[in-house]
């Protein structure tokens, strides 16, 4: 349940031709308490309830448990969220072993790309493609509970 991830920064729309899947995702925060993150999230016509837990000094593990959930709940539990849902394309594109989720945001968060990959080790190797930019795991302004509260118009 532990959940080891980079992110980047885009820079080119390249990846959308590399892309196997697309998605729109809306997604909220219940609570976005950094210690303890509860997502409602609805991507595509699923829904799901994630619980998160602090990022451990680098910025790349954290707790993560993650349960479908009836999209109609998904809705219900949209409105009780705090303000600021997201509203994202989220692009999955195979490179390598490895598949890097890309998501272009919308809304208040207009003209934010990050993309993420998902690894085994927080040493593992892996291939960055040309569109891959300046990584920004670190950065917690670029955690989604973070743009929910400070968007990417805000900076």
């Amino acid at each position: 349940m532990i959940e080891i991830e980079r992110k980047f920064l885009v820079t080119s729309d390249a990846y959308k031709k590399e892309a196997f899947s697309q998605k729109r995702i809306a997604q909220g925060y219940l609570s976005s308490i950094p210690e303890r993150t509860v997502r409602v999230r609805i991507k595509g016509n699923k829904g799901f309830l994630t619980i998160k837990g602090a990022s451990n000094k680098t910025g790349m593990s954290r707790f993560e448990w993650e349960n479908e959930i009836p999209v109609e709940d998904a809705k219900e539990l949209l409105l009780l969220c705090e303000k600021g849902i997201i509203d994202k394309t989220r692009y999955e594109i195979k490179i390598g072993n490895h598949i890097y989720e890309v998501d272009e945001f919308y809304s208040d968060n207009e003209g934010l790309i990050v993309a993420e990959i998902e690894l085994d080790s927080e040493s593992e190797n892996f291939e960055k493609p040309e569109w891959l930019g300046e990584e920004v795991t670190k950065d917690k302004r670029y955690y989604n509970a973070s743009l929910s509260t400070n968007p990417f118009k805000n900076w």
